[in-house]
């Protein structure tokens, strides 16, 4: 194989972002009046003043009747004063053409505008009509129940600034002082080119070794998010001449140009080889001292941003949101930074890489005693796609910090606009039986989050108070009961069902085929040949597989190899990267076989203070229903008889 060209030269974050912005022009791309009815989520880009005072003239807040607020001074339920009741009443889209004059009212409805004379409104709920005279039981001061012309807006004030973003409410106000169009700044096109031969767009038949182009779609949303208009170039596989005209036509066309999908380092990096040819003064920075995202290349040329982000899903996000996002918000005339940011404090003990920024995805739960937010690590794999998805936002541990410790105060930058709390909080071990349950939950109206940590932290996450219920499965350590050994007296133990944990292989495997659990053991144990797929510790499943191995120093070949889920075990195997691996035996597919390993219960704990908690009242009861007990018992599980 020949020798690979490093191109990387590792500089620090701040170091990179000076050199790219140096090289930019971050200055608004232009200004365009459109209509009102196309400005929601535009940037405006001059300050609009209201051509008129709203309301425009002297209106009622309530039904009732206008009057001198003197005429009523005195006035009781036990001392009501008496009004003559003029003939003419007031409607909304009415302008009066009687005057209020002393001792007098006139009939006036919600929105209705004020008669001459009148300085006060007297609820209807307040008054009777006797005799055709006004019988008024509540003194009213002058103003009350009125809204004056310009209460609400000035003609000639300012409503709206330069830079703000158009919501729902700005609209509303536009429109309020009578704006059909606004001008607004023009959204910079953003082209996006996903490049790799393993590449192809969702909807295709999946094939070995290839992986669907998720990154168009997530920077595709993200530029429209951040106020851009994306234009996606498609996907060129490892052509160097075919990106190379697609790199043309996006510069010339667009504003800002990223490639997704460079490989960090070597000749095959067609898409750095292609930007490289760029000298306005092309690249700036190539290798940042990040985690994930350290192979990122900033480059500029016509003083337009050209960006090769890493392939990981994950990476280009971090890398996108961290170095793009602010130079697209600054062209499409918005401030540089959007961050909405949290305190929290780490659920657990968290180890960093001195001299690396460290992004690292968590989830926040609220303790109950006090409310507070507490974070719990999401993953640190940079191809992870479902656990950016699932978590609620990140934190940066600074390149200064090896350790974050329990407890220690962090700021969490969310994802979304706001933190959606979750009605039910589960903690703990996977498992395919709790995802039907929540997923019937979620179609009920429930909102969950799942943090699958392993059974180990769902219990403390539970006596911590930090969810409402942990899936657990572990075994005493005498070998005789599951999870009742967990429990103290702030704890209680629901009942699941049990479950077959065993060796899957796949189909046809005569490794496999027909031997005991002790012969397969010894098997991989001698042949390094033979790959396993581990779990993560603190599972209820890396605590069986560690006790199959509990000599020192006798383990299988792929023990490090550790897996989050029972159906990443199955598909690693089932794809061949793995050959066998310890997994329940509701995930198999038709192409793996499965060796009965142990029966075992997976229940649930639930914190004694959360047990009345609606949320979790629903979740017993879904357990409990007959539809979901069926499919339970056809994902393979053995039910307890519910109370």
């Amino acid at each position: 194989m020949a020798e690979q060209r490093q191109f990387l030269e590792v500089i620090n974050r701040d170091e990179a972002e000076e050199r790219f912005h140096l090289a930019l022009d971050l200055q608004p791309l232009g200004i365009e009046l459109i209509p009102l009815e196309q400005a929601l989520g535009r940037i405006l880009a001059r300050d609009v003043h209201s051509a008129h005072n709203i309301p425009s003239f002297d209106r009622s807040n309530y039904d009732g009747y206008a009057v001198k607020a003197i005429n009523t001074h005195g006035a009781t339920e036990e001392t009501p004063c008496s009004l003559v009741l003029l003939d003419e009443t007031i409607a909304t889209a009415v302008v009066p053409q009687t005057e209020v004059t002393s001792g007098c009212a006139m009939s006036i409805a919600t929105g209705g505008m004020l008669p001459r004379g009148a300085d006060a409104i007297v609820m209807i709920e307040h008054t009777d009509v006797v005799d055709g005279a006004l019988v008024v039981r509540k003194t009213v001061n002058a103003g009350f129940g009125i809204s004056f012309a310009g209460s609400d807006i000035t003609a000639g004030e300012i409503v709206l600034r330069q830079g703000d973003l158009l919501t729902s409410r700005e609209t509303g106000v536009l429109a309020a002082i009578g704006e059909s169009q606004v001008l607004v700044y023009l959204k910079p096109k953003v082209g996006i080119v996903s490049t790799g031969d393993e590449i192809i767009p969702p909807g295709e038949l999946m094939q070995p070794a290839m992986v669907f182009d998720s990154n168009a779609r997530i920077l595709s949303d993200a530029v429209t998010e951040l106020g851009g208009f994306p234009v996606i170039l498609g996907i060129v596989q490892d052509d160097e001449q075919q990106l190379q005209d697609l790199l043309s036509q996006a510069i010339r066309d667009c504003d800002v140009i990223l490639l997704s999908g460079g490989t960090s380092k070597g000749e095959g990096d067609i898409s750095y080889k292609v930007v490289e040819k760029l000298n306005d003064p092309g690249i700036v920075a190539h290798g940042v001292a990040l985690k994930p995202g350290k192979p990122i290349c900033l480059a500029v040329t016509q003083q337009k941003p050209v960006v090769i982000l890493p392939g990981f899903p994950t990476s280009a996000i971090f890398t996108f949101h961290e170095f793009v996002a602010p130079v697209i918000r600054q062209l499409a005339g918005n401030t540089p930074v959007d961050t909405t940011q949290l305190d929290a404090k780490m659920a657990v003990r968290v180890r960093s890489e001195i001299g690396r920024t460290e992004y690292l995805l968590v989830g926040l739960v609220q303790r109950p005693d006090d409310n507070s937010l507490v974070a719990y690590p999401m993953g640190k794999g940079s191809g992870s796609v479902t656990t950016f998805s699932h978590a609620d936002g990140f934190i940066t541990i600074d390149r200064h910090h090896e350790i974050l410790d329990e407890d220690s105060p962090v700021s969490v930058t969310l994802l979304g606009k706001e933190l959606v709390i979750a009605d039910l909080v589960v903690i703990g071990s996977h498992c395919v039986g709790l995802d039907l349950i929540l997923s019937t939950l979620q179609q009920s109206g429930t909102h969950s989050k799942l943090m699958t940590v392993g059974s180990t932290g769902g219990v403390e996450a539970a006596r911590r108070g930090e969810c409402d219920i942990a899936g657990v499965h572990l075994l005493n350590v005498a070998g005789t009961s599951y999870n009742e050994h967990l429990l103290d007296d702030s704890l209680e133990l629901i009942k699941g069902y049990k479950r077959t944990q065993g060796i899957i292989f796949r189909q046809g495997d005569s490794r496999f085929k027909g031997k005991t659990v002790e012969e397969i053991i010894q098997l991989v144990l001698m042949d390094p040949s033979i790959h396993m797929v581990n779990r993560n510790r603190g599972s209820g499943t890396r605590i069986l597989i560690d006790q199959l191995f509990c000599q020192p120093g006798t383990k299988p070949t792929g023990y490090s190899m550790q897996s989050k889920s029972h159906h990443a075990v199955a598909a690693s195997i089932e794809h061949g990267s793995a050959d066998w691996g310890v997994a329940i035996k509701g995930v198999l597919s038709p192409a793996l076989d499965f060796i009965p390993l142990a029966d075992e219960e997976f229940d649930f704990i639930i914190p004694a203070k959360r047990r009345d908690k609606t949320a979790v009242t629903q979740f017993l009861n879904t357990l409990s229903n007959a539809a979901i007990r069926q499919k339970l018992i056809e994902l393979g599980f053995e039910l307890h008889e519910r109370e």
